[in-house]
């Protein structure tokens, strides 16, 4: 579909392994035309049962480390490329909202406001900023989540979306977040 597409798994709760990901893309690649921010950390327990320490794990994956990613490497992105934030259904206002997942859906939220805001600071220069929303798609963290349940999308159909997303949806968007689900949760 795509050429030229090297996937990198980082641990974004580690900001050495970030700052040396980032060195390693910059002797590799003189410019990124995309970069998918897919982070998720989540904790399904009662919100009074969540210590303050697994709020922070949660929140330093899904919207510290994006921003620490994106800010590093920013001066590589093309400035007509395309910054997309994997964000969720739960952290859009007035959506359903489920019990023991206070700390990710705060946090997706979260993602969503930064992403709002860096697209508004580099709108004169680029590149666009959107979130995805997604709903419910068949992964270990929606086993984790919600087991048992099977949702109506399977992790490659959301992933070939994505990726096209990423390399055309700035064309049109710019500062957006888009639902993505065909059900609820």
């Amino acid at each position: 579909m795509f050429k030229n597409i090297h996937p990198f798994a980082v641990d974004l709760s580690n900001e050495i392994e970030i700052q040396g990901f980032v060195e390693k893309i910059s002797t590799s690649f003189p410019k990124v035309d995309a970069l998918i921010n897919n982070a998720g950390s989540l904790i399904n327990k009662p919100f009074l049962e969540t210590s303050s320490e697994e709020f922070k794990r949660v929140y330093r994956v899904n919207v510290f480390a994006v921003a620490s990613l994106t800010r590093l490497i920013f001066p590589l992105i093309n400035v007509k490329g395309h910054v997309v934030n994997i964000s969720s259904m739960g952290g859009i206002q007035g959506t359903a909202k489920f019990p023991g997942l206070s700390a990710y859906s705060s946090s997706k939220g979260g993602l969503i406001i930064l992403t709002e805001l860096l697209a508004e600071e580099f709108k004169e220069t680029g590149p666009a900023f959107n979130a995805l929303a997604l709903g419910a798609v068949q992964t270990e963290m929606l086993e984790e989540a919600f087991p048992g349940y099977k949702a109506p999308i399977s992790a490659s159909e959301m992933a070939n979306y994505i990726l096209d997303f990423a390399f055309n949806g700035q064309q049109l968007y710019n500062g957006k977040v888009l639902p993505i689900a065909t059900s609820t949760p």
